[in-house]
């Protein structure tokens, strides 16, 4: 009989190439980790930077939208603008129509003489209010003839003009800013038929003789 010694244990023989073999693959276990997680935080790099890249996208696409709004804002509050002045000229335009021939009555009233005392007071109280408005009289005598702001109501032939010339205002022509509301209503003359013949004729005769004759 083999006798035990009390409170020791045999442990069984481990070959020494066993335990070699355990300590690499406990380092390989080791360096797997270390390099598993250089990869994890890689993966939630690109992860974040997908997620800004959508966020920028996103941003730029409100920004545009919000960029073509406030065009489209501007542009609205232009056309209001100047749907409101329109509207408001032609309202003018069509009370100063009216108006127009009290105007008339107060300008051959004043020509007669016959603008005195109180009504001539009014008279002028009534142009001064027109005038604020933004009427304007045209059409003097001598002017040359327009057709896009004359209405020709007579016509004759001088001796004394070059071109068709408004000789007589028969009623004065009124517009608003460039808006014509009534052309002004004249006396034409146009130069005398064969009168600039004539004076081709004679300047030919005068250059042929060598000059008009010297007193």
């Amino acid at each position: 009989m083999t006798e035990e010694t009390p409170g020791f244990e045999e442990k069984p023989d481990v070959p020494s190439g066993a335990q070699e073999d355990a300590e690499p693959k406990a380092a390989d276990s080791s360096t797997k980790e270390g390099k598993a997680a250089p990869a994890g935080d890689a993966a939630k790099e690109i992860a974040l930077q997908a997620q800004l890249d959508q966020a920028q996208t996103a941003l730029g696409e409100r920004t545009a939208d919000l960029q073509r709004l406030q065009a489209e804002y501007q542009n609205y509050r232009r056309r209001v603008e100047r749907d409101r002045v329109t509207v408001k000229e032609i309202a003018i335009a069509g009370l100063l129509t009216e108006l127009l021939p009290v105007l008339d009555d107060i300008g051959r009233a004043r020509e007669h003489g016959e603008l005195v005392g109180g009504f001539k007071s009014v008279a002028e109280s009534l142009e001064t209010v027109a005038a604020k408005m933004g009427l304007q009289q045209f059409g003097k005598e001598g002017e040359p003839f327009d057709p896009t702001i004359h209405e020709a109501l007579m016509h004759s032939y001088a001796p004394d003009v070059t071109e068709t010339t408004c000789v007589a205002i028969l009623q004065p022509g009124y517009r608003i800013g460039e808006r014509t509301i009534r052309p002004a209503r004249v006396a034409v003359a146009e130069p005398q038929p064969g009168a600039a013949k004539d004076g081709k004729e004679e300047k030919s005769a005068d250059e042929e003789s060598g000059g008009p004759e010297k007193g």
